[in-house]
């Protein structure tokens, strides 16, 4: 199981890294200059804090992954990532619109790359935790 978690860590550290690009890659300068100010910086700060929690919830995987295997602490912890991805799991299908991706090679190839990450996340999470 820590072997999951190590590879959870590497992905979730990557999935914050690459956070820092999607201002540019969906073109949020003209995307949300229609936004008033604070829906704008709204926008802007809570990309930043979704980057930062996941990023760290990869370090926390990477180098304590045995803590939140062996500890009564760590499987609570666990408990709540696995609601977490259990929850993103659920509006990769029910709450983003397939119009987003389907009939598009690259989106549908990102769709499923995801929809495995958030399965797969939330199956080794809920092992843990319920273990």
């Amino acid at each position: 199981m820590e072997l999951h978690l190590k590879i959870i860590g590497m992905l979730l550290i990557g999935l914050g890294m690459v956070h820092i690009g999607f201002a540019k890659y969906f073109k949020w300068k003209l995307e949300l200059s229609n936004l008033s100010l604070i829906n704008r910086q709204m926008m802007q700060t809570h990309t930043f804090f979704i980057a930062l929690t996941v990023f760290l919830m990869g370090i926390l995987c990477l180098f304590w992954g045995d803590d939140l295997i062996q500890t009564p602490f760590g499987k609570k912890i666990t408990s709540g990532l696995a609601v977490f991805w259990t929850c993103r799991l659920f509006f990769q299908f029910f709450v983003y619109s397939p119009k987003l991706w389907r009939g598009k090679r690259l989106e549908t190839m990102i769709h499923i790359l995801f929809s495995v990450f958030w399965i797969y996340f939330s199956v080794i999470f809920w092992k843990i935790a319920i273990s």
